[in-house]
């Protein structure tokens, strides 16, 4: 049980920050348990309670064996202390890790989370093909560079608007002038793996429109919306490949054709498909019997793709298709729609978080909701905007015109920052995937501000968060627990781990001094 306990607790504790319990400290924290030394506090003891729905603290049998897993909980951690697991490299950079990523979740807007979450799952529902002109912008763009290259993009969309040969007249521009235009075809318009304006662009423009132009770090951008369907979610299919020969002395298309066809006859008369594939499949799946991972949408080449999701009823078998690699025969195992949005919201989540999208997860506005007191000073920013028309915020020359400048920028918490703090701030940290200089001053300026609020929210997180000490607390106990469970039980042999369990016990209670304050825990079997 021990163990048990232990593993649920270590795999949940990576996702706890997902369901914080948001119980506050009590002001009368009494000392429940001092275990080899150490004074445990009621709150603690309460907190791990609370996140197990089997213990019940005003039964007394419940009460009773939460008690003894507890005391020997905490006396396998006293014990991974004494040897010094807690002082290890590896220890500390797995806790700071952690507190990291559970600070980071403080900051983060879980509403904000959700709408942004919920807005790429929709897009997600359909399958948007586009093909875009871009307009290319220096590395470094200040604004003025700006207008040349937007009034060029007009003129030509007002000149291809209504034109029906969006894709020659791209491919012309792109292979006469490669410095200034390239384009693109994307026959799958993938949510959150563009810019965002583009992005917007694409999923707003109607099929068989031209957009006007978009602007992203990248330059401006004409976007022909060829067509917009639904979804069909995801498919499994196994087939089987007849590859064609790389040798000229092999054999030819038309005789790779003649063996498909055959096959495809035996299959569907009734053969094993699995058998074929394994006797006759050029692909590596046919010691799978041909099954391949489930695909959505632009997961494959077209041809495979459109002759797979033209398959309707399970085990339904398809004439040969043709791709660049051979002679395909697809069977169909399964149809299944696109999952939930509960089901996808993590991964949508975790996948933004790693992305260079990442900061639309905690917007500066949604942030400063949360009771700072911020104040911004429109006019001040203003002036530093201006400099963006001439200079590039990351540029020395920037720098030199702003130090001078010193009036204040906004107020968080009854503190004010001025334009110069935030200068010395861009000159230390110029972080900024934006490459058109008002944009990158703007990336900049939130990273600021909410590095600011970080700093204020760590220094009373305790106040703000109770349970922030609690979840640190759990979490390093965990990592010791497991570390000293490893050495002493879980490397010996299935066998004997059981006795092994129940020596270490006996010893640790013989070797660490237990103390539990019986008036405080006959409180809780009252209340």
């Amino acid at each position: 049980m021990e163990r048990e306990f232990l593993i649920k607790k270590v795999w949940v504790l990576f996702f706890c920050f997902a369901c914080l319990t948001g119980k506050a400290r009590m002001a009368d924290d009494p000392v429940i348990m001092t275990v080899a030394g150490k004074q445990i506090p009621l709150s603690e003891f309460l907190f791990i309670a609370q996140k197990n729905n089997e213990v019940n603290l005003s039964d007394a049998k419940s009460a009773k064996e939460y008690v003894e897993l507890f005391k020997n909980f905490k006396l396998k951690v006293a014990d991974a202390e004494a040897v010094g697991l807690d002082t290890t490299q590896v220890f500390k950079d797995e806790l700071e890790e952690y507190k990291a990523q559970l600070i980071s979740s403080y900051l983060s807007n879980k509403e904000a989370e959700d709408v942004l979450a919920k807005e790429i799952y929709d897009r997600q529902s359909e399958i948007v093909e586009v093909s875009h002109i871009l307009f290319k912008l220096p590395g470094k763009t200040i604004s003025k560079d700006t207008v040349s290259v937007y009034q060029h993009a007009m003129q030509v969309y007002e000149q291809i608007k209504n034109d029906d040969d969006f894709e020659s007249f791209g491919k012309k521009l792109s292979i006469e002038n490669p410095q200034y235009f390239a384009y693109e075809y994307i026959r799958v318009l993938r949510p959150s793996y563009t810019a965002k304006a583009f992005e917007d662009a694409a999923y707003s423009t109607p099929a068989g429109s031209v957009s006007t132009p978009v602007r992203t770090s990248y330059g401006f951008h004409l976007i022909k919306v060829h067509s917009r369907k639904p979804n069909p979610g995801y498919i499994q299919v196994a087939h089987i490949l007849l590859a064609f020969s790389n040798d000229s002395a092999g054999r030819n298309e038309d005789e790779t054709l003649a063996i498909a066809n055959e096959l495809c006859k035996r299959a569907r008369n009734g053969e094993d498909f699995g058998v074929l594939a394994k006797e006759y499949s050029s692909d590596n799946t046919k010691n799978n019997e041909g099954i391949l991972p489930a695909f959505g949408i632009g997961g494959v080449l077209k041809s495979f793709e459109e002759a797979a999701f033209s398959l309707t009823v399970p085990g339904e078998i398809s004439d040969p298709v043709k791709t660049t690699y051979g002679y395909h025969i697809i069977k169909l195992i399964e149809k299944s729609g696109l999952p939930s949005f509960d089901n996808e919201k993590y991964y949508i989540i975790q996948a933004l978080r790693q992305s260079e999208r990442s900061a639309e997860l905690t917007p500066v506005a949604d942030v400063l909701k949360q009771g700072y007191g911020y104040t911004r000073y429109p006019e001040a920013y203003a002036e530093l905007q201006q400099l963006c028309d001439d200079y590039f915020p990351s540029d020395r020359a920037f720098q030199e015109k702003a130090k001078g400048m010193d009036k204040r920028l906004f107020s968080l918490n009854g503190t004010d920052y001025s334009q110069k703090e935030f200068v010395q701030y861009l000159s230390q940290k110029p972080y900024s995937t934006q490459t058109y200089s008002a944009d990158f001053l703007q990336e900049v300026f939130d990273a600021f501000v909410r590095e600011q609020v970080a700093a204020i929210k760590l220094q009373d997180m305790d106040v703000r968060y109770p349970e922030y000490a609690h979840l640190v607390q759990e979490y390093r106990d965990g990592i010791l627990l497991f570390e000293i469970s490893n050495r002493k039980i879980w490397s010996k042999p299935v066998a004997e781990q059981a006795e092994l369990e129940k020596k270490w016990i006996e010893e640790l209670n013989g070797k660490y001094p237990v103390t539990i304050n019986r008036k405080v825990l006959d409180k809780l079997k009252h209340n």
